[in-house]
């Protein structure tokens, strides 16, 4: 590159002596320099260890690339592009088809699991297996091409991604491509859309979320290209259409994709009763949905007691258990329990539960229970390692996480960065009401 460079200055030599040969009257000869970068460019970050892809999250960003402002010694602009590809020479690098983030002026690119799954397909990789990919950014001066193109580039970074086989337990029952989005949900997109589930009958869809007071559309893959609201508050989709009010509580959302109707009715399975919440003094332990098996489960911390299983907080439609069998009775009996902590499972499709001690995840501190004055809030594992934690009521302070109420294991954040780190430093929070979750097999989490 140097002889390219030193060909380069002769030319711009020769010329800046014939321009201003012509020019009597000038006294002052400008100085025009280039040099090979001062800096080199650089990543400024260290990747994950693995990066996971799967059906439900193409759209999350999986990885912001940040490297460092490079000085060429010349006083333009400089631009940069971040490449990745699926050799880790970059010799045959094809920007058509592999990632190229096009030009930039910022020292810093989002990658999206959709880019890092486009790479994998041309892997040739399916669910279950695991590969690599590599980026690269290069800073350059005007377009970067030619012979004397000023540029530089970065070490090649390695990349561990892996597609997850997406898991539905036997059940058949799939998450689908629709998802609930607005001020009811997810403040229009702060985070990710509630998803809907796969059923029995082609194009309709379920979901089972916590809404707020405020309004709600629904959109498919998290993006507004297709999306659809009520114009007439009747009930029938329109796309594009207007917003759809609602008031907070717990839905079951029914999504007809075949003729656009859709319905949205309170549902809710709770755990009452005077093993858990003294017969419904405080709302019952809510059971969530996990579509792997497609039952209701929940984590709970009880007491020495009875409990039963109640729809909506009321006593309209329960369930007990006549013969301590582990079999649903409408109406039964009250089921005994032992103090500790489960995790119970309702099955409707055929009428059954389980209850069995558990690990559960909960959130103590400052911001929740003045670190441990009161019972820790409870996760509840709603998929393998996905561990959710709704509506929890923090105020301002500090939280973590930690297992069945003792600090034998607890999560932190050393970095405020939505790591979570063995043992680390207290999150800082403010008050309001947030929806919390772990994934303890990436080791992250997000407060929303």
């Amino acid at each position: 590159m140097k002889n390219n460079i030193i060909n380069y200055l002769k030319s711009m030599s020769l010329l800046l002596v014939l321009l201003f040969t012509a020019c009597d009257n000038d006294d002052v000869t400008p100085e025009f320099t280039l040099s090979e970068a001062s800096e080199n460019v650089a990543f400024a970050f260290v990747p994950a260890d693995a990066y996971l892809i799967s059906k439900g999250t193409t759209e999350n960003v999986a990885e912001r690339f940040v490297w460092n402002e490079v000085d060429f010694g010349v006083a333009t602009e400089i631009s940069y592009q971040l490449q990745g590809s699926i050799d880790n020479t970059f010799a045959a690098y094809d920007p058509a088809n592999e990632y190229d983030s096009g030009t930039l002026k910022v020292t810093n690119a989002e990658v999206k699991i959709s880019d890092l799954n486009n790479l994998a397909t041309l892997l040739a990789m399916e669910p279950g297996d695991s590969g690599q990919v590599y980026f690269r950014v290069k800073a350059f001066v005007g377009s970067g091409e030619g012979v004397d193109a000023l540029d530089s580039f970065s070490d090649i970074m390695a990349l561990n991604i892996s597609i997850l086989e997406e898991s539905n337990g036997g059940s058949g029952i799939e998450i689908s491509s629709w998802g609930i989005v607005g001020s009811g949900y997810n403040n229009w997109g702060a985070f990710e859309d509630a998803p809907f589930y796969t059923t029995d009958t082609p194009g309709v869809v379920v979901a089972y979320p916590t809404l707020l007071d405020g309004e709600i559309k629904f959109r498919e893959n998290n993006d507004w290209a297709n999306n659809l609201g009520d114009d007439g508050a009747d009930g029938t989709l329109e796309p594009g259409g207007a917003n759809i009010a609602v008031t907070a509580g717990d839905y079951k959302i029914t999504l007809n994709l075949n003729d656009n109707t859709y319905t949205i009715e309170a549902f809710s399975w709770g755990i009452v009763g005077s093993g858990f919440n003294d017969w419904g003094a405080s709302p019952d332990a809510k059971l969530f949905y996990d579509y792997t098996t497609d039952t209701f489960t929940v984590g709970v911390r009880l007491i020495d007691g009875e409990i039963k299983f109640r729809m909506n907080n009321e006593w309209n439609v329960d369930f007990g258990d006549n013969g301590t069998d582990g079999s649903l009775d409408s109406g039964g009996a009250n089921i005994p329990v032992t103090a500790g902590h489960y995790k119970i499972r309702m099955d409707l499709n055929n009428n059954s539960y389980t209850i069995e001690p558990a690990d559960l995840w909960g959130v103590v501190g400052s911001g929740y229970n003045d670190w441990g004055a009161s019972p820790d809030f409870t996760f509840t594992e709603v998929n393998p390692d996905i561990w959710v934690a709704e509506i929890v009521p923090l105020t301002d302070g500090e939280i973590k996480f930690r297992i069945n109420n003792d600090w034998a294991q607890d999560f932190g954040d050393d970095g405020t960065d939505g790591t979570l780190d063995a043992g680390g430093a207290n999150i800082p929070v403010t008050a309001g009401n947030y929806r919390i979750r772990l994934d303890i097999a990436n080791g992250t989490y997000s407060i929303n």
